[in-house]
């Protein structure tokens, strides 16, 4: 039985696109005992982008995991999956459960306090498939979070509690932009993993 069921859940977004937000889906104890596990175990490495040729290493850390050794490549760079932890896949069965999606893969990324961020950006690769479902859950520092429609402008943010659940589906990734802004005020870190579906490998 799900506990969140999805039309009891308001849509963030006004138009062309869906975005649930579950609020928290793990208690403190829960969201805290996962943090320090995934700051430990994960395999921790600064992330790279390339920016108008430019090869840059962000100070923000990332890693892949996935079913198999699946390839994922996005702002000019490609990582390889590396197989699921023990804590990982707890994880990934409790937003399935919720989701009612499965996923064969999760992006995982540390921001050391709020002076790293992510700017503008949508998950509409290729190897993601049309109207992918992406769910993000956080731990660790609360964050604010923004939309922002491609061609209206249009915009809207939401604070990620640490332990919530966010959910982007059907054409959200097409039509919206999301990012992570700054924060000097934030001096915690936090970690995001989003799971997701990888179908062109």
């Amino acid at each position: 039985m799900n506990l969140f069921p999805s039309e009891t859940i308001t849509n963030l977004l006004p138009y062309e696109g869906i975005v649930h937000y579950y609020g928290k889906v793990l208690d403190s104890d829960q969201a805290n005992g996962y943090f320090d596990k995934l700051l430990k175990t994960i395999e921790w490495k600064n992330d790279e982008a390339v920016i108008f040729g430019k090869h840059l290493i962000t100070k923000r850390k990332a890693a892949w995991y996935g079913d198999l050794d699946y390839q994922y490549t996005y702002s000019g760079t490609t990582k390889q999956a590396l197989r699921w932890t023990k804590e990982l896949l707890e994880l990934r069965q409790i937003v399935e459960d919720i989701s009612e999606t499965k996923f064969n893969s999760c992006l995982l990324n540390l921001y050391h306090d709020g002076e790293e961020s992510m700017s503008w950006h949508s998950d509409d690769e290729k190897s993601l498939g049309l109207n992918t479902v992406i769910v993000s859950l956080s731990l660790g520092a609360e964050r604010k979070f923004s939309f922002k429609h491609k061609n209206t402008k249009e915009s809207l943010s939401i604070y990620l509690e640490s332990g919530s659940l966010l959910v982007m589906k059907g054409s959200t990734q097409t039509n919206w932009y999301h990012s992570l802004p700054k924060s000097k005020k934030i001096l915690q870190p936090r970690i995001n993993l989003t799971f997701r579906t990888i179908i062109d490998f």
